[in-house]
């Protein structure tokens, strides 16, 4: 496994924790809702990314098509 999208992950998580405090501090709790909503959809694209790399490594493994 590539630990390198771990790092990636938590790197996102990090920025949106400290971008929704920042925005929150600052009464914009509807912006604060958005970049957690983004930060989420970007790392869902992340695993959907390998989820679907996993499956065609699985087919072209045991030869399904």
């Amino acid at each position: 496994m590539q630990i390198d999208i771990i790092f990636k992950i938590a790197g996102i998580g990090f920025i949106v924790a400290v971008l929704s405090i920042i925005l929150k501090k600052s009464d914009r709790d509807d912006m604060a809702t958005m970049v957690a909503l983004a930060g989420i959809i970007v790392v869902l694209m992340l695993v959907v990314n390998m989820v679907n790399d996993f499956f065609g490594t699985v087919k072209t493994m045991f030869g399904l098509y």
